[in-house]
C-alpha cells in the first residue's frame, strides 16, 4: 500500500517539475444597468484558444480590447436563468473528515484521526470516528429528538436553530443499503462537555455537529443567470448568482474561495435585471496578461482523497471499477498509517501543509518494478482476498503464488541491473562510505548509501568518461 502511494506524490511532484508556463490573455469589461456595476468576460474566437478557451494570440486580444472600449456599450443577446438545489452534504466518514480538517484547519490526516478518536473515547461525544461510510441506518431515525435535545444541553446557544428544524425530515443520509459495517460519524446521544474539549477537538467536533444539523434543513437554492452580449463585433458573457433559499448553509458556511477576484468571484456576483435587446454602457476594460499554473503539491487530505480515488490512474476497466468497489489504496483506518510510514522513513518530506517525495523516493519508484508501484496491483490483491474469503482460494494458495510472482520480479530486476554496466561507486567525499547510485528530480547522480544521516552526493561519470552536468538541487526545489 504504501509503494502505490508514494508513487501518487512522485508522479505529481515530477508533473509540477516538468510543468512549462502557457501565457494567455483574458478581458473583464465592467457593463452597468439600473445603477448596478457588474463584469462580463470576453469569448475569444475559435482558432485564438487552447482546448480550455483560453487566448493564446496577444494580438487578437489586443485588438479586441481596443474595440471594446470604443464600442460605449453592449447589447444583450441573451439571458437564461436556471434555478439549483443543493442537498446537504453528508455526515463524515473517517477520509471526508481528514480531508475537510486539512483544507480547512490545517491538520494532519493523524492528528485528524487522534482528534475523532479521542471525541470519541474521552469526550463521548462522536461516534465510532473509523468508518467508511457517511450514511446513516434508518432506524437511527427514532434517535433524532434524543440527538438534537443532547445539543440543545451541550451547547444552549443552538436553540433558536434547533427549534427551527423539521426532525421529521428524511436526507439521502439515511439509506440502509449505503450503510458498511459503521455509519456516519455523528453527535452521541448524551449531552457532552465543550469546556473540556481543547481548540481543535472543539473545531473538529462543530464540523461533525454541522453536518449532522444540515440534515434537517432545507436545500440551499440559487439562481444561477448566464448572459450573452454583442460589444464592438465582440462576444461578451456575464455569470450571476443570486441566492433564493439560504438553506443548510446557515450552519455550514463554504470557504472562501482561493482566488477570490478570479472567475469564482465573477460567478457569485448578482447581475441586475437583464432582458435581451437591452443596452449596457461599457466602462473599464481590463486586457488581462496571465500564465497557466502547475498543479498543487498534495496535502495530506487531498492524498487521502487520491488514495479514495486511486481508480481514475488506473486504465484497466475491471480494476478500475475493483478500486472503486474497495474504495481505492488502504481502509480509513489504515491510510493515515500508511502516510505516517512514509514521512516517518523519509519517503514523503512535510513542507508547510504539503507533502513532497524526497529524493529518496524518486529513486525508490524507479527502481522497483512497475508493478508494484502500480494501484492495479491492488486491485487484484483485492480480488484474490474475495476469492479466499467466499472460499474461492485458499489462503496457503495465495501466498504461493505471490512468493511466485516476487521471485519473478526479483529475477527480472536482478538481470536488468547487471546489464546496466555501471561505473563503480566512489566513496563519499564527505564521510567516506561506498555510495550508490540514485535518481532524482535532475536524473541520476551518486548519493551517500548513509542517506539520510550523511547527504553527501557526487555526479556521475558519463560513457563518454566526461562527467554529467551539476544536479542544480535548489533551482530544481524552487521550480517545483
Amino acid at each position: 500500500m504504501q509503494t502505490p502511494t508514494l508513487k501518487l506524490v512522485v508522479d505529481r511532484d515530477r508533473e509540477i517539475a516538468r510543468f512549462v508556463c502557457v501565457p494567455f490573455w483574458a478581458i473583464e469589461v465592467a457593463l452597468s444597468h439600473a445603477g448596478q456595476s457588474f463584469v462580463a468576460s470576453w469569448t475569444p474566437p475559435q482558432g485564438s484558444t487552447d482546448d480550455a478557451g483560453r487566448c493564446l494570440q496577444q494580438p487578437v486580444a489586443q485588438q479586441a480590447a481596443e474595440r471594446l472600449r470604443t464600442a460605449g456599450s453592449a447589447q444583450v443577446l441573451s439571458v437564461e436563468t436556471e434555478r439549483v438545489r443543493e442537498g446537504p452534504p453528508l455526515p463524515f466518514d473517517l477520509g471526508t473528515l481528514q480531508e475537510v480538517c486539512s483544507k480547512q484547519l490545517g491538520l494532519d490526516v493523524q492528528e485528524t484521526l487522534d482528534i475523532a478518536q479521542a471525541l470519541y473515547e474521552t469526550h463521548k461525544a462522536t461516534t465510532y470516528p473509523r468508518s467508511d461510510s457517511g450514511y446513516l441506518p434508518e432506524s437511527m431515525l427514532a434517535e433524532v429528538p434524543t440527538v438534537l435535545d443532547s445539543l440543545v444541553k451541550t451547547d444552549p446557544s443552538l436553540r433558536p436553530l434547533i427549534d427551527r428544524l423539521d426532525r421529521q425530515q428524511r436526507s439521502r443520509a439515511w439509506n440502509d443499503g449505503k450503510v458498511s459495517a459503521h455509519h456516519g460519524i455523528i453527535p452521541t446521544l448524551e449531552p457532552a462537555n465543550l469546556s473540556a474539549m481543547n481548540g481543535k477537538e472543539l473545531a473538529v467536533y462543530r464540523l461533525i455537529r454541522a453536518h449532522y444539523l444540515t440534515q434537517f434543513l432545507p436545500h440551499h437554492e440559487f439562481d444561477r443567470t448566464v448572459a450573452q452580449f454583442s460589444c464592438g463585433s465582440q462576444s461578451l458573457a456575464a455569470m450571476g448568482k443570486q441566492i433564493a433559499v439560504t438553506g443548510w448553509r446557515e450552519v455550514l458556511a463554504t470557504p472562501e474561495p482561493d482566488d477570490a477576484d478570479g472567475e469564482d468571484a465573477q460567478r457569485s456576483q448578482v447581475l441586475p435585471a437583464l432582458h435581451a435587446g437591452l443596452s449596457c454602457p461599457v466602462g473599464k476594460v481590463d486586457l488581462k496578461a496571465l500564465k497557466t499554473l502547475p498543479p498543487k503539491p498534495y496535502t495530506q487530505g487531498e492524498l487521502i482523497k487520491a488514495m479514495k480515488t486511486v481508480a481514475k490512474f488506473v486504465t484497466d476497466p475491471r480494476l478500475k471499477q475493483k478500486l472503486r468497489d474497495t474504495t481505492g489504496i488502504g481502509t480509513e483506518a489504515t491510510r493515515a498509517n500508511i502516510i505516517n510510514g512514509l514521512i516517518g522513513r523519509g519517503y514523503l518530506v512535510k513542507k508547510g501543509r504539503a507533502v513532497r517525495a524526497s529524493d529518496a523516493a524518486f529513486t525508490l519508484i524507479d527502481a522497483v518494478p512497475s508493478a508494484i508501484a502500480d494501484p492495479g496491483t491492488t486491485a487484484v490483491w483485492e480480488q484474490a482476498l474475495d476469492m479466499i474469503e467466499a472460499g474461492q482460494m485458499a489462503l496457503d494458495t495465495f501466498i504461493e503464488k505471490q512468493s511466485v510472482w516476487v521471485g519473478q520480479l526479483v529475477q527480472q530486476y536482478r538481470g536488468a541491473t547487471l546489464s546496466l554496466k555501471l561505473p563503480p561507486a566512489p566513496a563519499c567525499p564527505q564521510c567516506g562510505a561506498s555510495m550508490q547510485q540514485r535518481t532524482g528530480k535532475s536524473g541520476a547522480f551518486w548519493s551517500c548509501s548513509r542517506y539520510p544521516d550523511c547527504k553527501g552526493t557526487l555526479p556521475i561519470e558519463s560513457p563518454t568518461g566526461r562527467r554529467s552536468a551539476p544536479r542544480k538541487r535548489r533551482a530544481a526545489s524552487k521550480a517545483s
